[in-house]
């Protein structure tokens, strides 16, 4: 749902870096659109990745409840992909450009190809419940 607003995006981005660099991670850049997110991050490999998200998801979604928007929710799935580091450039120009990126192609579209070119099977039936 179109719930993260222009108004307060700068924040919740700065409040998920914040949680990341708690995390022992770095935030190298974080952007989106009203209804998801992307971040590239380099992360610290003492913590699990599904218990990363887990607070990314929590802990940013109490803070927009009780600062911004009362109803909002992470949708319960996420997608991760690693870079190698010679792709690392490449994958940040494409996170800062997505307002852009998403006039010509939708969330769903994009997903769907990020999923087929990194060969991960997927059934459309069951991809967004």
């Amino acid at each position: 749902m179109p719930l993260i607003k222009p108004q307060w995006e700068s924040d919740l981005y700065a409040y998920l870096s914040g949680i990341i660099r708690n995390l022992g991670g770095q935030t190298l850049d974080i952007n989106g659109m009203w209804d998801h997110i992307h971040i590239v991050t380099q992360l610290d490999l003492k913590i699990a990745f599904p218990d990363l998200m887990r607070e990314l998801k929590a802990g940013s979604s109490k803070w927009v409840r009780q600062n911004r928007e009362p109803h909002f929710g992470w949708q319960r799935r996420y997608g991760a992909f690693s870079v190698s580091e010679s792709a690392v450039e490449t994958v940040r120009r494409y996170v800062r450009n997505q307002k852009q990126h998403h006039m010509d192609l939708s969330f769903e579209d994009e997903y769907k190809s990020l999923l087929t070119k990194h060969r991960v099977e997927f059934d459309d039936d069951y991809l967004w419940t």
